[in-house]
């Protein structure tokens, strides 16, 4: 369900619940139908069909259609549209202190940009060695994690958050493997980088560390949601 159609839906509840304060009873199930036809659409005929030969004039069977019409469709309307909102999964993404130094930031956004994902959160940063051994903490036991950590604290990180369908896996893909000479060719570290211990970017590898990443680098207050215009174009919305 797009976000236009959630919202005109949104208007007309909004809209019906004013007036059921003032408006006579027997236009009541005429404002529930209008609803409903917001969400089912071609099934709305029917139902309008069958208020127009029902026995609206006793208060009983107004408030049956009442009822019957306007919280389904409510209902329906919200779960449909938090289940699409559900899809998208949000993953974090960091250029790494040599990625920012020689100027990748553009490139690197403009390549999650140009799959199709959506930009939700982002700054500059300049971690401290504690910050960054928090972020790598599961590699505390491996012998590389003091450098891997002092090298995070070098100097500034821009930190994302990212929003799409398969934004995770898809993410990883996009960046290639740790190690740049293993990296395919139209991947960024297959592009753009060389040594393993300057491969500029790092991205969420599950959805659980994406979920903790971006809690670690980001309030609440710093994550963005919003419609992207270009959104209808990138997914099918029935």
């Amino acid at each position: 369900m797009s976000t236009q159609v959630f919202r005109s839906a949104s208007r007309t509840a909004r809209a019906f619940l004013s007036a059921s304060r003032t408006a006579p009873l027997h236009c009541q199930w005429r404002t529930a139908a209008a609803a409903t036809a917001t969400v089912f659409r071609g099934s709305a005929r029917s139902l309008s069909s069958y208020c127009e030969k029902a026995d609206c004039k006793n208060t009983t069977s107004r408030g049956w259609l009442y009822g019957t019409l306007a919280f389904p469709a409510a209902v329906y309307l919200l779960q449909d549209h938090q289940l699409h909102a559900a899809e998208l999964e949000r993953t974090f993404i960091a250029i790494k202190p040599d990625g920012v130094q020689r100027g990748l930031i553009a490139e690197i956004v403009s390549r999650f940009e140009r799959k199709g994902f959506k930009l939700v959160a982002i700054k500059i940063v300049v971690p401290s060695k504690e910050f960054a051994q928090k972020h790598y903490h599961d590699l505390k036991e491996r012998p590389f994690f003091n450098g891997l950590c002092d090298f995070l604290s070098s100097g500034p990180v821009v930190a994302m958050v990212w929003e799409g369908e398969g934004v995770i896996k898809y993410g990883r893909k996009l960046i290639g493997a740790t190690d740049p000479q293993k990296s395919e060719p139209g991947t960024i570290r297959g592009d753009l980088a060389v040594a393993v211990g300057r491969n500029i970017i790092h991205g969420s590898d599950g959805p659980e560390t994406a979920k903790d990443e971006i809690a670690l680098w980001f309030r609440p207050i710093e994550l963005v949601s919003y419609t992207s215009n270009a959104e209808k174009w990138i997914y099918e919305v029935n």
